[in-house]
């Protein structure tokens, strides 16, 4: 190890033992991609009791939960908003996380009004008491929090007095950088009672579509808001140099054509450690390329190979695609050619479906929330619109009550042939015919694909032998954040999927923010793949000998 690089290893540790031996109760840290904010973390909350962790990706959740297993109780927002309240009220509330989906639906059928609750709640817009009201009546109805809501009603318990807020040894707070209104309102109460620490990075902001905002940690770094005292981490030993560089161009090139204003000046620094210099001595540029869409899947699997070729061993490999839609193409086709270890999500996990019905009601035959859902699907839309607004007029009655007799029979059945299936018992094929039409799944299609299997299960796999095995995650850039891997596609990286506005030309600081986050997840090599023959804005905001052109 050179005098720099243990120079360079020391003044890292000093940021680090500096927030440590700091005595302000309220910290917060700006932790640029890959600067350590983990192990700080676990040095924070060493030898301490009763600490708690919060953020709001559940995602991230399953990750510092296992980095810092023993150390902390890792939670979402809501799920921590849950056990306050279960415990205030010493009843087990529910949680169903598309409630509010289903009570914007409701007010449309009830209020003739399309109501966005969770930006209500999320922006703490009193002045929507009213609504606010009536979602709390369709609520109780259904006997369930959403996940917005429940976090509201948590901070309007803690709001009753101080001596219903906890308190912890210590408290820590990740991603900060995205969190709204309510959830900064949540985090301020729980700071007037235990030691608070906040860690995100305002280059990182990507959840503005549901109200959050980078100007929270802003105004607690700069002291704009007193009382917390500001760190950073500077140093990132995750990627090599030539991301690192490139990051910091993007940011320079930002901040010369004025955006980003109100930034957090702060550095981004390339850690100088000898195996991550080996790194960055091996790929020392970024890899950019233009094919067609339908080729996009046959240059991943091509260039997954040829890594392989060079590490003779496993690695990491994340694709990131601006849309699911995107995710999901590439996904199968990889899939086709032979890539087994797949990890991506195959449907819209976000929209309510019959089975979220089903399956509440396997747990309770009478739950409102369970019917309501289903007969949304299997009743006519003027009907259905009829028996909501039925629903709201008598809310001491059950949903059920108001359904025709004939859907309450062909549901009950329903249940029943579930519940053999559940249980592996056989079920009479043209009821399982039926059941499958309610659900609307088509049974050809299952059977289709179950016989192409078969067909194909004897034949010789095409592709790379030596990638089959190799594991690949699969994400949207919202998705990707608190992922990061060894080899990093970024697909469809053009104007008219990475600049939000219809214009394509027009930049916003949450497209910035969004492509900062997409190339700092690579530990060793980036490729950034174009799906048309237009140069990206973008591109051209990276230093040109960063660039390898394909």
């Amino acid at each position: 190890m050179t005098d720099k690089q243990i120079s360079i290893k020391e003044e890292r540790s000093k940021h680090v033992e500096n927030l440590l031996g700091s005595r302000s109760l309220k910290k917060v840290v700006v932790a640029g991609p890959g600067t350590g904010k983990t192990y700080l973390f676990s040095k924070i909350l060493k030898d301490k009791k009763n600490t708690l962790t919060l953020t709001f990706v559940n995602s991230l959740v399953e990750d510092l939960s296992l980095e810092l297993c023993g150390l902390s109780d890792v939670r979402t927002l809501h799920s921590y908003a849950r056990g306050i309240l279960s415990r205030s009220s010493g009843k087990n509330l529910k949680i169903f996380g598309k409630l509010s989906s289903i009570i914007r639906e409701d007010t449309q059928h009830i209020l003739d009004q399309d109501i966005n609750f969770d930006w209500i709640f999320n922006q703490r817009d009193e002045s929507k008491k009213e609504l606010i009201e009536f979602y709390k009546q369709r609520r109780k109805y259904y006997n369930y929090y959403g996940f917005t809501d429940i976090v509201y009603t948590a901070v309007l318990y803690f709001e009753m007095g101080n001596e219903r807020i906890p308190e912890y040894t210590q408290i820590v707070v990740d991603e900060f950088q995205d969190f709204n209104r309510l959830e900064v309102d949540l985090i301020d109460l729980l700071a007037r009672r235990s030691p608070i620490l906040l860690a995100g990075d305002d280059d990182q902001a990507l959840y503005q579509f549901k109200g959050s905002s980078n100007q929270f940690i802003r105004d607690r770094y700069s002291q704009t808001i007193p009382g917390y005292e500001p760190f950073n981490l500077p140093f990132c030993a995750r990627c090599p140099r030539v991301i690192v560089d490139a990051a910091n161009d993007l940011i320079n090139s930002a901040r010369k054509l004025g955006h980003l204003n109100g930034r957090i000046d702060k550095p981004f620094v390339y850690f100088d450690d000898p195996d991550k210099d080996i790194t960055s001595s091996k790929y020392p540029h970024i890899f950019y390329t233009q094919v067609f869409p339908s080729q996009i899947p046959w240059f991943i699997e091509k260039k997954i190979a040829e890594m392989a070729n060079e590490v003779k061993g496993k690695f990491s490999v994340l694709i990131i695609s601006p849309y699911k839609k995107q995710t999901i193409q590439i996904c199968k086709s990889l899939r086709s050619k032979g890539l087994h270890n797949l990890d991506y999500e195959e449907k819209d996990s976000e929209s309510v479906t019959i089975f979220d019905g089903y399956k509440i009601l396997m747990e309770d035959k009478h739950d409102n929330l369970g019917w309501r859902i289903i007969s949304g699907f299997l009743i006519h839309p003027i009907q259905f619109r009829e028996i909501i607004r039925k629903s709201h007029e008598s809310l001491a009655k059950p949903f059920e009550a108001f359904l025709p007799v004939e859907i309450i029979k062909k549901v009950k059945s329903n249940l029943s042939i579930l519940n053999y299936i559940n249980k592996n018992r056989d079920v009479n094929t043209s009821i399982l015919e039926d059941l499958l039409k309610d659900v609307e799944i088509d049974q050809y299609v299952l059977l289709t694909s179950y016989i192409k299997t078969v067909l194909n299960s004897n034949k010789a796999p095409t592709g790379y032998p030596e990638i089959r095995k190799i594991p690949v995650k699969a994400t949207t850039i919202q998705s990707a954040k608190g992922l990061a891997a060894d080899l990093v596609f970024i697909t469809h990286f053009d104007n008219q999927y990475f600049l939000q506005n219809r214009d394509n030309i027009t930049i916003t600081d949450q497209d910035i923010c969004n492509l900062l986050v997409s190339i700092t997840r690579a530990k060793q090599k980036l490729f950034l793949i174009s799906s048309n023959h237009e140069r990206p804005t973008f591109l051209d905001w990276i230093s040109k000998e960063k660039i390898s052109t394909i």
